[in-house]
């Protein structure tokens, strides 16, 4: 799952990014509401959710906020708002905001607002994955191949999960980085061809029919 945070607070959007890379997520961060405005417009889709705070340089967020919808860009957005006042709130979901929260506010909160939103019906996560004999979890997070549990790094999963969903396509290391690692990852960066190779080693080692392959010169696939 990948989440864009729209905070002018640089300090508290590092924070938050990496709060959320810790528990397995890809995250960016942009700085003023006229970028992250940009940022939603060309990216929507690759994104699953949008922290968005109010107080904004070059555009506020209920602008941003309103401009979106008006698009027909239907993206859960959180709002962060250091003003505790039942106007502002109404304004941010009359414009269009999935939810709301409170600076200053916990952590714990955030990510269980976080969560809730994932989780509604038209943003939830699909049930199990399964690729010939190979099954992943979403919710347990956990792999199985031919019934044998496969133990897998965060990063791995997620670069699992994004190969399964994608079955029988070849996904570029440049796809594989701006979803899994953000969108200023350094793209010479070898991180993939290294998480390729482990993954490989852990669901194809000993196995006779190989699922992951390298397509060479265009990227990765898992063969369904």
């Amino acid at each position: 799952m990948k989440i864009l945070i729209i905070e002018d607070e640089e300090k508290l959007a590092k924070a938050l990014k990496e709060g959320l890379e810790k528990e397995g997520f890809t995250a960016d961060f942009v700085l003023n509401g006229e970028v992250g405005q940009r940022r939603i417009e060309t990216y929507h889709n690759d994104y699953d959710l949008v922290v968005l705070d109010l107080i904004l340089p070059r555009k506020d967020g209920l602008t941003v906020l309103k401009n979106i919808r008006e698009q027909n860009i239907t993206i859960p957005v959180l709002v962060l708002t250091a003003k505790d006042t039942t106007d502002d709130i109404i304004s941010g979901l009359d414009r269009g905001a999935d939810d709301y929260l409170v600076k200053p506010f916990s952590y714990k909160e955030f990510f269980s607002r976080i969560k809730a939103l994932l989780r509604r019906p038209k943003r939830s996560l699909p049930g199990k994955l399964k690729v010939r004999n190979l099954i992943l979890d979403p919710a347990t997070r956990k792999v199985f191949r031919s019934s044998k549990e496969i133990f897998l790094t965060l990063k791995e999963f997620s670069l699992l999960e994004y190969l399964m969903r994608h079955p029988n396509q070849v996904i570029s290391r440049e796809q594989i980085l701006f979803n899994l690692w953000g969108f200023d990852f350094d793209s010479f960066s070898n991180v993939v061809d290294v998480h390729i190779k482990n993954l490989r080693k852990k669901i194809d080692y000993g196995k006779q029919e190989k699922l992951l392959e390298t397509t060479r010169g265009l990227g990765y696939k898992i063969n369904g």
